[in-house]
């Protein structure tokens, strides 16, 4: 099998401070979990950017100082950014940063395809918003990150790429586990792939402590994971000790060691999804 990609999502827009200590908030902090767990392997980083007041952002400014911080020390880490509908709606709002550019521009934006209910939010993600924020990635050279939460979303992307929306190799993420979609059972897992599209990558994620398990599916049948505080801030399924992205990370590396599957570099998952490197030098 191919090496295993691992997608660190270290914060998100709904996991804070008062639920987890551990959850990184500010640019800095967001910057050394980020950093701290690529020494452990991980080759793509979800973010979600915080304003001062430790509330999610939109604004690019955030975002270009996280993005700043990471590729002066790791320019071979990918960068995803998200365009989330939870919290932001207005698609000038959810696009504003994929408007950064030459060594602020990030490799891959996160688009979800199609509306879903969350536990306590909804996420509304209509045809013409999903079409106009895809349009601005491909304008702005920006590979999307193609969320996936039902097996109607999969549908969706076949849509897209039958119009010529969506070049190859598609990069899939699939989540599993929230209270309103598809849950995490390995009969939903294989229905949504019965209808993944040729050329793709997909890895998996779980949403609270079915993190653990769904990890473990990607690592046996996928091309990897997704992890971090942003899906499950519990290390334990009893939910008795909270978890940091780094002791996260840590367990799927050595789940996939148990297996006998390798870790991916950042470079090798750049040449797998055609993603040009970052020239950087290094502090």
């Amino acid at each position: 099998m191919k090496k295993v990609i691992i997608n660190l999502c270290p914060t998100g827009s709904v996991t804070n401070k008062q639920m987890t200590q551990y959850v990184p908030q500010n640019p800095d902090e967001i910057i050394h979990d980020i950093l701290s767990c690529c020494q452990l392997g991980v080759s793509i980083a979800h973010i979600h950017a915080c304003s001062q007041d430790g509330k999610p952002t939109y604004k690019k400014e955030v975002y270009s100082e996280i993005i700043a911080g990471i590729r002066s020390h790791r320019p071979d880490l990918i960068i995803v950014v998200t365009t989330s509908g939870r919290l932001f709606s207005e698609f000038e709002q959810r696009s504003e940063v994929l408007e950064l550019k030459n060594d602020l521009k990030p490799d891959m934006a996160s688009l979800t395809l199609g509306s879903l209910n969350f536990a306590k939010y909804a996420s509304t993600n209509s045809p013409e918003l999903i079409i106009k924020l895809l349009e601005k990635m491909r304008l702005n050279d920006i590979k999307p990150e193609l969320e996936i939460f039902d097996v109607g979303m999969i549908n969706y992307a076949n849509y897209l790429i039958s119009k010529g929306l969506l070049e190859p190799p598609y990069y899939f993420n699939i989540l599993l586990g929230n209270i309103a979609t598809a849950q995490a059972k390995i009969h939903h897992l294989s229905v949504i792939l019965s209808e993944i599209p040729e050329n793709s990558i997909w890895s998996v994620a779980g949403i609270g402590t079915c993190q653990k398990n769904m990890n473990l599916l990607g690592l046996l049948t996928g091309d990897g994971v997704r992890v971090g505080l942003e899906d499950n801030i519990w290390f334990d399924d009893n939910k008795d000790i909270l978890a940091t992205n780094f002791s996260l990370v840590e367990r799927v590396v050595k789940m996939a060691e148990i297996m006998g599957r390798q870790i991916a570099t950042p470079d090798e998952v750049r040449e797998r999804l055609n993603l040009k490197r970052h020239v950087i030098a290094p502090v």
